[in-house]
């Protein structure tokens, strides 16, 4: 099977298997008989009432609709939580050393079952909420399928390549790939051997790229650069059950059916899951003084009721020029009223060149001081200004939030990746006052 993509970010798009010509309806979305005697089913991600802009739904024509399955039963969560009160709040600089990923012989994880919470904050009954996850697997699903009913997972593989089988069609996710799965849609994962990475949950709102304001119609995330996977089915009896996993208010349930549940043959709408490359990003960046702030850097925003305010911001540092003149370049001492979750895909990140690795990662809490350690300080405050290029081999990213994010007891305790001498990287600063 060749893997092929249709491009643009929010576009009506149109596809069917090419094994099944004419498989999608024409003029219409729900005939009385649909050709080759499929299901028409409608996936809706949004009220069926909202404005046009935000309006997002697609028609699936599938083998057997999706509603032929036993009832779902409660299924051993492991370290996916939405707890926020497993432990107390803790308002200090938080860094984790890369995260572990199991050995495969002894302990077979797949993506479902190497979930773990890290932190998060509201709660999905609400719609409004947001959850970090790390996943670290060594197995593929196998016969097994998941769909989030709470939200949208935005994923960032670190280590290994995600084969991702959708009900959309098939998408190879690698490191240095995002992708989107939206709320509802069952996605499985086949992986290569050791893998982790990130992953960012919203409930209640749906990703989208940011407003670009005077910087105009180009730039940052380019919508022709996001990809859509195109149909894919197979009509596949599975007579020793096929496992079906919803994560439904924070819980798992999983429900039995004796067949495939990517029998799509063909579909159309806005409502898909997606995938980017990050090396795509067109970055606007200071060129005289001084620094632009980080939401220059954002690829995807999901935002909040208040205008301007986003529940989740996706950005990334990449690999870009440094000129500005007269400027301590490195990012800036800060105390910031949104919550920072950073993590590393690859290389050594500008601030922090030790102790910050790939696959750990950090969370800078509401109000919590934080900024390059003494190292990155001393030699930043004395060095030429060339134009020089910045992370070059890097790519470092934040998860970015309005909400006051509570760490698990599996990230501050169980996870035993927790950096404890993380704060001694600023005890060497030192006063320059001299009056």
């Amino acid at each position: 099977f060749l893997l092929q993509y249709m491009s643009g970010f929010g576009n009506e798009h149109v596809s069917e298997d090419p094994r099944c010509p004419g498989a999608l309806p024409e003029g219409q979305n729900n005939p009385q008989v649909c050709p080759y005697g499929l299901y028409a089913e409608q996936l809706s991600g949004s009220a069926f009432t909202c404005p046009r802009p935000t309006n997002k739904r697609s028609w699936l024509y599938r083998i057997l609709p999706s509603v032929c399955h036993k009832p779902f039963k409660p299924l051993e969560e492991g370290h996916l939580t939405h707890n926020w009160d497993e432990v107390e709040p803790d308002p200090n600089q938080l860094r984790w050393k890369p995260f572990e990923i199991p050995k495969a012989p002894q302990n077979k994880l797949d993506f479902v079952s190497g979930l773990h919470t890290l932190c998060g904050a509201g709660e999905p009954r609400g719609r409004n909420g947001i959850a970090v996850h790390i996943f670290a697997c060594n197995t593929s699903m196998l016969d097994r399928c998941l769909y989030n009913s709470d939200g949208d997972f935005l994923i960032v593989p670190q280590q290994g390549k995600l084969l991702i089988t959708t009900e959309f069609g098939k998408m190879l996710v690698e490191p240095n790939e995002i992708c989107v799965i939206q709320q509802g849609m069952r996605f499985s994962v086949e992986v290569f051997g050791e893998t982790r990475g990130y992953i960012l949950e919203v409930f209640g709102a749906h990703f989208e790229l940011p407003d670009l304001g005077p910087i105009g119609a180009n730039g940052l995330a380019n919508p022709r650069d996001f990809l859509v996977p195109v149909a894919w089915y197979e009509d596949r009896q599975v007579p020793g059950g096929y496992t079906v996993i919803s994560k439904y208010q924070g819980k798992l349930f999983a429900a039995q059916q004796d067949f495939s549940p990517f029998n799509v043959v063909a579909w159309h709408g806005n409502y898909t899951p997606y995938k980017y490359h990050l090396e795509k990003f067109m970055v606007i960046n200071s060129v005289a003084f001084d620094h632009a702030d980080p939401s220059i850097f954002t690829v995807l925003t999901a935002k909040s009721t208040r205008p301007g305010v986003a529940l989740a911001d996706f950005v990334i540092f990449p690999p870009r020029w440094g000129v500005a003149n007269n400027t301590f370049r490195p990012p800036y001492y800060h105390r910031n009223c949104m919550s920072e979750f950073m993590g590393l895909i690859k290389g050594h990140y500008e601030a922090k060149e030790e102790g910050f690795q790939p696959g750990g990662g950090s969370l800078h809490s509401m109000m919590t001081p934080h900024g390059p350690d003494a190292d990155c300080f001393e030699k930043a405050s004395k060095a030429k200004l060339e134009p020089e290029r910045v992370a070059e081999g890097t790519m470092a990213f934040m998860f970015e939030s309005s909400l006051s994010l509570a760490v698990t007891k599996w990230g501050l305790q169980t996870s035993n990746r927790l950096d404890k001498n993380y704060y001694k990287c600023w005890e060497p600063l030192k006063s320059h006052f001299n009056p």
